[in-house]
């Protein structure tokens, strides 16, 4: 079984030793000695718009392995260490009792309890990037329509762009988000977004990846995953809370 959970970064950051760990740089940063997105068939050119995806597609085009993850420099896949003090990266040996059970693996969910997906985007970013995306699914996909409005109305949902996913799986989940966020490149005038909202294709990226698990039926192992550094709550509550009062941003503002 060869498992390969690729881990995307722009910067020098401590990565998991074990094998099955791929440290994969993205954008243009300087040369850390990782494996480059860069390389082959690639989109590494729209990092700043599509984030960790760029990391992912490369994956899809360019690598070759039974089971292909994908993570993040400071968030990984983890299970409870019973006793240890500190939570560590998933290993290799912990992994594959789990995909001889299950083709896919997922973070588990995050809950936002008041808010449902659509308005949680729509307060943290533009309203018109979600309902563009629907449009198109409507266009080139009209039957994931009920998934998608159905995970819309959610109040939770997988985050992070994260998962592992047996190779045949990954391969057609690729082939419809790229599909999707191609057609999304080519209809949203972003030139007015600021540095973060122009990541727009990962945040809607993000979104759809339960649209799809939930249309196909893709029955799925959710397990936790760890922050590998501090969090500031109380400056993450004040955030959320200028989102409530400020909702809802649009072009047309």
């Amino acid at each position: 079984m060869k498992i390969r959970i690729l881990v995307a970064t722009h910067k020098p950051y401590w990565m998991p030793e074990d094998e099955i760990y791929l440290p994969v740089q993205v954008g243009f940063a300087d040369e850390l000695g990782f494996e480059r997105d860069n390389t082959g068939d690639n989109i590494s050119s729209k990092n700043s718009n599509y984030c960790e995806l760029t990391a992912m597609y490369w994956a899809w085009k360019n690598l070759d392995a039974d089971y292909i993850g994908l993570a993040h420099y400071r968030r990984h896949f983890t299970v409870k260490k019973g006793g240890d003090k500190q939570t560590l990266p998933v290993t290799g040996k912990e992994l594959e009792p789990l995909l001889k059970e299950h083709d896919v693996i997922l973070p588990r969910k995050r809950y936002y309890y008041i808010e449902t997906t659509y308005n949680q985007y729509i307060h943290a970013h533009h309203k018109e990037d979600l309902d563009t995306a629907r449009k198109i699914l409507e266009e080139l996909y009209p039957d994931y329509l009920d998934a998608f409005d159905a995970v819309m109305g959610k109040t939770s949902g997988h985050r992070f762009n994260m998962f592992i996913m047996k190779k045949e799986i990954f391969n057609e989940y690729c082939k419809w988000l790229f599909d999707i966020l191609f057609e999304l490149e080519k209809r949203l005038d972003i030139s007015s977004y600021n540095t973060n909202d122009s990541r727009v294709f990962g945040f809607v990226g993000e979104r759809l990846l339960d649209v799809w698990i939930n249309k196909n039926g893709i029955a799925y192992k959710e397990i936790p995953y760890v922050f590998m550094e501090k969090q500031n709550w109380i400056k993450k509550g004040g955030a959320f809370l200028k989102r409530k009062v400020t909702s809802g941003k649009s072009k047309k503002d």
